[in-house]
């Protein structure tokens, strides 16, 4: 849980922040502990639903998050001091929220705390991927060159993001209207031609009798269908919160088709670039392993990797490992990791594993992206086609009949 807290030094100088911690109690012995006079206390942890969309308006744009990285790199590799770096990031940054966040970061890093444990009260913003990789650079003391791989990083899933939603925006234009003639059609059109229908014997189609069915249904239950769909949509999202949700969640996603291929290209792509950086810090395997499985931003990959490094601990080697889950870790891993190891050049032969896959996920994304429009297309024109033979061929063997 987060607190926001109002206190006093034993000087008298107020002192306002934020803290995490498990329990109120705990926020209290924690801030006590550093010789603070508690004058307010505040739990700013929600845990609801509807976080998502309360703090909609007040958020961190992806754009914005991928300045701040490259300019803090930027900073770093000048061999600018962190907290003068944050300083010089807070006067150029125009949003407002974001501004509020570098601020908090200065001030704990100035109060003791390392930069990712300021980075953990606002991980929403900059996501587990992130924050875990400052951990890791952290313990390896290359922090200039993790800030440029996740400027780099973000740069290119910003621009991936970017090339997918130009590419959907007239597909959802149109779908959008596509729903709209429908639920005319089906709520208006519909209930005032099928006396007409009904009176004249003329057979119908199966597609337009399911069309009618339909219709009825919803002019007379529409209330119940909201209701039932809200409360769906309110478990759902308070589920997905849950780790057994997340689990369940990030499972689907590996299985997706397509989608599912690419996310497992990204993740291999993540955990090698991660466990490279480690081992080339000098961590052993088995806790670069450890660590690596909080970057990745799956939890099945977080649990597997967490087997992979306790067998590494008890005496096998990565490659083998990796090998006994070949579904999630593709041999072409496996296999490169045993060369590396076999040659003691393992964090070269990572680093390249990871450019192969992101180069895989880079053109992977491009044909999807291809893809998208007329695949689209081609299924709205299907749908507008049913929906209009439906309401016409009756119309037209009625004319006939008459």
């Amino acid at each position: 849980m987060q607190f926001k807290y109002t206190a006093r030094t034993k000087s008298g100088e107020l002192q306002t922040g934020n803290i995490e911690a498990a329990s109120r109690e705990t926020a209290l012995n924690i801030l006590s502990g550093h010789d603070l006079f508690i004058l307010e206390l505040v739990s700013t942890s929600v845990g609801h639903w509807y976080d998502n969309y309360s703090s909609y308006f007040n958020r961190v744009k992806s754009k914005d998050l991928v300045f701040f990285t490259r300019q803090f790199s930027t900073l770093l590799e000048a061999k600018v001091s962190m907290g003068d770096s944050l300083r010089t990031l807070y006067k150029q940054t125009s949003n407002p929220r974001l501004q509020e966040i570098i601020f908090d970061l200065s001030s704990d890093i100035e109060a003791g705390l390392s930069l990712s444990q300021a980075l953990e009260k606002f991980q929403t913003v900059f996501g587990e991927f992130y924050v875990n990789m400052i951990r890791s650079a952290e313990v390896t003391g290359r922090m200039d060159e993790v800030m440029t791989f996740l400027a780099d990083y973000l740069e290119k899933e910003y621009g991936l993001a970017s090339r997918v939603r130009n590419a959907l925006i007239y597909p959802v234009v149109v779908i959008v209207l596509f729903i709209a003639v429908a639920a005319l059609m089906v709520t208006v059109v519909l209930p005032s031609i099928a006396p007409i229908f009904a009176e004249s014997k003329v057979p119908l189609p199966i597609f337009t009798r399911a069309l009618l069915s339909t219709s009825d249904f919803i002019t007379h239950w529409w209330w119940a269908l909201g209701f039932l769909l809200t409360v769906f949509i309110i478990f759902f999202l308070d589920y997905v919160r849950t780790p057994e949700g997340r689990a369940v969640v990030d499972e689907a996603k590996t299985r997706l088709p397509l989608v599912g291929n690419l996310l497992k290209k990204l993740y291999v792509a993540r955990l090698s670039e991660s466990i490279g950086v480690l081992v080339q810090g000098g961590i052993p395997a088995t806790q670069a392993v450890e660590i690596a499985s909080h970057t990745v931003g799956n939890v099945v990959y977080r649990d597997l990797l967490h087997e992979v490094a306790e067998r590494i601990n008890a005496g096998e080697l990565m490659s083998q490992a990796l090998s006994r889950t070949p579904v999630y870790f593709p041999p072409i891993l496996t296999q490169m990791t045993s060369v590396g190891e076999s040659t003691g050049r393992l964090v070269e032969v990572l680093k390249k594993i990871s450019k192969f896959y992101t180069q895989e996920v880079d053109t992977l994304v491009a044909s999807l992206v291809e893809l998208i429009q007329p695949a689209l297309m081609v299924g709205i024109g299907i749908m507008v086609g049913l929906l209009f033979a439906a309401i016409l061929l009756p119309l037209y063997d009625l004319a006939k009949a008459f």
